[in-house]
């Protein structure tokens, strides 16, 4: 049986500086699944985010619903595991330095880590680190990180 995939589809102002900002994370674009109106980025082997332009995004959704402005509105958190809390500052100090923003403060709980950063449209993602023994159920000290 195949993993299950997903895709995240996310509308954008801008789909050729949305496309850029990816790349500059370490992400590409699938050339079979891109043209003028939508890039699909890869983020692993089964997590995708499609990038829509507006008008596209609209083609998606049910008739009549505005698109968020998420910039002003909190719409979706897309969250995204890391290896370990340095590859989580990576990420969303790659993000910060490609043209996004701050979404929040760094949160650091000992066992768990997370970052995050808004993307160009103003989407906020968050990258976070789990102790692998707390994410298997491992019990007492299983939160000293």
């Amino acid at each position: 049986m195949a993993p299950q995939m997903i895709f995240v589809n996310l509308p954008v102002k801008d789909l050729d500086a949305s496309k850029a900002f990816f790349e500059k994370l370490g992400f590409f674009a699938n050339p079979r699944f891109t043209d003028e109106t939508a890039a699909c980025v890869v983020i692993s082997d089964t997590i995708f985010a499609m990038l829509l332009t507006e008008e596209k995004f609209r083609a998606f959704t049910a008739p009549g619903k505005e698109i968020a402005d998420a910039t002003k509105t909190t719409e979706v958190l897309v969250t995204l595991s890391a290896e370990s809390r340095e590859k989580a500052d990576e990420l969303a100090d790659a993000a910060l330095a490609a043209g996004g923003g701050p979404a929040k403060e760094p949160m650091d709980m000992g066992f768990m880590y997370s970052r995050s950063f808004t993307d160009l449209d103003g989407h906020h993602w968050e990258v976070f680190w789990m102790n692998p023994a707390m994410a298997q159920g491992g019990g007492e000290g299983a939160g000293q990180g």
